[in-house]
């Protein structure tokens, strides 16, 4: 009697080929050695995997100079942002104390107090005559519409 490892050592798969294992890889072999074939290959591989370049190499001065101008940079940098900061937050607050100015103070005859404020708040005119913002041109939706951008639209 034979035991069911026995027999499934000699129980052989089939392949979905017709063709003999060897007989079909020794005929792939054969059609892709070629020089051009190798050379294209070669040249894929050099350009996909390529290595990273060498870390640069200074010597100590160079290196300390390097370090120097680009912390100035950082520096420079720096302090511009700042100084942009600081103007907008000067701006800022110029634009809120005027506002708290027309907010508190009498209106111009019998006018209460603060109708100034609303006045300046309006904002009537500043998008043309009769116009509204473009926000409000065009509904919001979560699709885009059909046509992107109507060229031949005249007012």
């Amino acid at each position: 009697m034979s035991t069911p490892a026995a027999t499934m050592a000699t129980t052989t798969t089939r392949s979905l080929s017709t063709t003999a294992p060897l007989a079909a890889r020794k005929a792939k072999s054969d059609s892709i050695i070629n020089p051009e074939y190798i050379a294209r290959i070669a040249n894929i591989r050099q350009h996909l995997f390529a290595e990273a370049p060498p870390a640069l190499r200074m010597a100590r001065n160079r290196h300390l100079r390097h370090w120097t101008i680009h912390r100035a940079w950082l520096l420079l940098q720096r302090q511009q942002r700042e100084a942009r900061e600081r103007e907008l937050l000067r701006i800022q607050q110029s634009m809120y104390t005027a506002n708290e100015q027309l907010r508190t103070s009498a209106g111009p005859g019998t006018r209460e107090e603060g109708w100034l404020y609303r006045v300046a708040q309006e904002k009537k005119g500043v998008y043309g005559p009769n116009a509204v913002p473009i926000e409000y041109a065009r509904y919001q939706s979560e699709t885009p519409a059909r046509q992107a951008w109507n060229h031949e639209w005249k007012r």
